[in-house]
């Protein structure tokens, strides 16, 4: 992995709408059922962190500040690190973002961002893939939880944010994704995939309107 964190290319402008042409964004967020939503905060994690220093206290003070809003309305928290075993047998020689991370000797020792505060009982899913839904147990855990709604939080947004969202409106869950929650080092790209592919699979909110949504 690269300080870019497995970047994506920007999606070229169409003349026409397609099945990716940004949706129509209510002017407040829809209303959510806490019994049926859960956080997910993606990659914050301490080598992650070390990566983008001057980023990293306003990004982890933003989400410190959803976490504990989901909390006290209810919303379950789950915590996504990706995690690889020493000796990185989970890297196959045919991907080229696990060869990075293997080359940058990454994500073995490395902890879950203490500032989080994270509490017994909310739940620590390993990952071994940008996507945090491949080769992991989470799908499986919201499921029986009934969980059907997701905010999403998630450093990178060409990384994991776009391979999870990928996947988690492909599920047919409904989604939000917190801006000011997520981060990339390329703000061109990072602008993009917000006002393209996330605003046509989510409802794209600022933390100020996520706070307001778990108030």
């Amino acid at each position: 992995m690269s300080t870019r964190i497995e970047t994506g290319s920007p999606r070229p402008e169409s003349p026409q709408p397609g099945p990716d042409a940004p949706a129509a964004q209510p002017a407040h967020p829809p209303a959510i059922d806490p019994a049926r939503t859960a956080l997910l905060v993606m990659h914050y994690q301490t080598d992650i962190m070390a990566l983008f220093p001057s980023a990293a206290p306003t990004l982890l003070a933003n989400t410190r500040k959803l976490c504990d809003a989901a909390r006290r309305k209810g919303v379950g928290v789950y915590f996504v690190k990706i995690h690889f075993s020493p000796g990185y047998p989970e890297v196959s020689p045919l991907n080229r973002n696990g060869l990075g991370i293997k080359r940058m000797g990454l994500f073995v020792h490395d902890q879950l961002s203490p500032e989080l505060g994270r509490r017994p009982g909310e739940p620590l899913i390993l990952a071994h893939r940008a996507s945090v839904f491949f080769g992991t147990g989470l799908e499986l855990r919201l499921s029986a939880q009934g969980i059907d709604t997701l905010l999403m939080a998630g450093i990178a947004s060409t990384g994991v944010v776009l391979s999870s969202v990928a996947y988690a409106s492909d599920a047919d869950y409904r989604l939000f994704t917190v801006k000011d929650c997520c981060y990339d080092p390329d703000p061109v790209v990072h602008e993009r995939l917000f006002s393209t592919a996330f605003e046509s699979r989510t409802v794209v909110v600022s933390l100020e309107e996520a706070l307001e949504l778990l108030g």
